[in-house]
């Protein structure tokens, strides 16, 4: 029978082995601009950036098969809440509060395999001051942001995007800056030193007074 602290020790070696196979995943970034939710990262092979529902979208760092499994219990249940009760209902909240609770059990079920991702999920609002975002973390616990959110492998700091790049900000220029400040996230400081080979960019825009009826538009990368 394990002890209180040999559960603790366990937890912690746990912790450690998730942030060490995670440690290595490209950076995902968001931003809320005026035109709407842009969001960025590099892929090697899969796809990273999903759209969840109308107005919510995904994107996730780590063992791409575990970054799959968030994104179709998000889809399956943003579109359950939407049938059950009413599109209005569908919120990143009731999302990402979903999520929490079965991947906190896995990672606390040393008996079971734990969740290998950090993820982040995004609302467009109905200004740049409502979009929503939400880091989800391998434990299950989850943060709130606004204006902008930024996951990595390692922890990073410096998350106030919107200082560098201000709503008014056009989505083709806040794209090359994301692109830019997309190397100092991955290298840990303003350097070069990322190796960018095999690596492909991803981006989409959440356009906020689209025409259309879907509103996640790619402006790089491609549909799978």
């Amino acid at each position: 029978m394990l002890s209180p602290f040999d559960w603790q020790e366990a937890i912690q070696n746990r912790a450690g082995y998730i942030l060490s196979r995670i440690e290595s995943g490209a950076p995902v970034l968001a931003v809320s601009l005026d035109a709407g939710v842009l969001m960025f990262t590099y892929r090697r092979q899969s796809q990273k950036l999903f759209e969840v529902y109308d107005h919510l979208a995904f994107a996730g760092l780590g063992q791409q098969s575990d970054v799959e499994a968030l994104r179709v219990m998000a889809v399956e249940f943003a579109h359950r809440e939407g049938y059950t009760r009413s599109e209005r209902d569908v919120t990143v909240h009731r999302v990402v509060t979903a999520l929490s609770a079965p991947v906190k059990r896995a990672f606390a079920d040393l008996s079971a395999a734990p969740v290998l991702a950090r993820s982040i999920f995004a609302e467009l609002g109905a200004t740049s001051e409502e979009d929503l975002y939400y880091s989800v973390e391998f434990d299950g616990d989850y943060t709130l942001h606004r204006h902008s959110a930024v996951i990595s492998g390692r922890r990073y700091a410096g998350e106030k995007l919107h200082a560098l790049i201000p709503p008014k900000t056009k989505p083709e220029e806040a794209l090359a800056k994301l692109k830019e400040q997309w190397m100092v996230v991955a290298s840990g400081e303003e350097s070069d030193s990322v190796n960018m080979s095999g690596l492909y960019p991803e981006a989409v825009l959440l356009e906020r007074n689209s025409k259309r009826d879907n509103v996640f538009r790619w402006l790089e990368g491609e549909t799978y």
